[in-house]
């Protein structure tokens, strides 16, 4: 699927397109991509979705520590499954934020030929966030393209979106973040080399150093699928400062467990898909405490994962 990095960079005709950041790519956003693409085909048109990187709140809010649900990379790869043609991300900067709804619509439709938006019920588009449903309606008009609304989706009677699945992160409610995502919350990124504690106590540990940029789940304690090339194992995943050893640590460590797996995974990538936490983080009186302690956290994933 081609993936470009300006929309400026196309020249397509007839073509369908959404435009938003699409961080996580929900259940949500899922729905909104199903009716652009079943929509785009059987017109036989092209569906394009335009997203953006960095995340908006990086440079409008300010939030220069803004954590995503997705990188760049898994957003397109993700996309790619469900059947769109074609992909820009483009970059936000200030030069785009300043653009009015109209001149960023006249340039969709230099680039794409564009025949139908299709939008979610809370975009806006532009500067000032200008550009709604009814404003997009307009310009549509006067620029020859018609727009379709999608209404917003709910999971328990809330309304599924990726600031609220962000803070399930945060707060560690994995299970419930996997509902609205409709898969497991995952992190992926290379094993390091760490302290070899793990190892010491006969229970090995792959440190594994996530991108900066994305959400990590609560300290605490995690069932999860941990990925190795093609292979998956059950694991046990402890995100935290490991305080029974160092109780002065400020930064977080993510350290997998994989179950019935005792090879070297150095420089090797792993993605860990979180389905639920266990406990949270603690200081135990003793190591062996801690062992004893662990080897439940085992038991217990067993229980959900095999």
């Amino acid at each position: 699927m081609p993936h470009y990095r300006s929309l400026d960079k196309l020249s397509l005709e007839g073509a369908w397109l959404t435009v938003g950041v699409f961080d996580g790519v929900h259940r949500g956003h899922q729905e909104l991509l199903r009716q652009l693409v079943e929509g785009a085909h059987a017109a036989h048109s092209p569906a394009v979705v335009l997203t953006f990187d960095p995340h908006p709140a990086v440079l409008l809010g300010g939030k220069a520590e803004f954590k995503s649900l997705t990188t760049p990379e898994e957003r397109f790869e993700l996309l790619e499954t469900l059947g769109v043609d074609t992909v820009i991300t483009q970059t936000f900067d200030r030069a785009l934020a300043d653009q009015t709804a109209e001149e960023f619509m006249q340039r969709a439709v230099r680039a794409l030929g564009l025949q139908r938006l299709v939008v979610g019920y809370d975009t806006a588009l532009g500067r000032g966030r200008q550009g709604d449903a009814k404003r997009l309606t307009e310009i549509g008009q006067e620029l020859g393209f018609t727009v379709q609304v999608i209404p917003a989706l709910t999971e328990s009677g809330e309304v599924i979106s990726s600031t609220h699945i962000r803070r399930l992160i945060a707060a560690g409610e994995v299970a419930e973040a996997a509902a609205r995502l409709g898969r497991e919350y995952s992190l992926k990124g290379p094993v390091i080399h760490g302290d070899g504690r793990g190892r010491h106590i006969n229970i090995p540990t792959a440190n594994i150093q996530p991108p900066d940029a994305k959400a990590i789940p609560a300290n605490g304690v995690y069932a999860c699928w941990a990925w190795t090339h093609e292979e998956v194992h059950p694991a046990v995943t402890n995100i935290g400062i490991r305080p029974t050893f160092t109780p002065q640590e400020f930064k977080s460590h993510v350290e997998a467990h994989l179950l019935g797996f005792d090879r070297e995974l150095y420089d090797q990538e792993v993605k860990l898909e979180f389905v639920e936490r266990l406990r949270p983080e603690q200081k135990f009186p003793s190591i062996e405490a801690l062992i004893a302690q662990i080897h439940a956290d085992i038991d217990r994933a067993n229980e959900i994962l095999v």
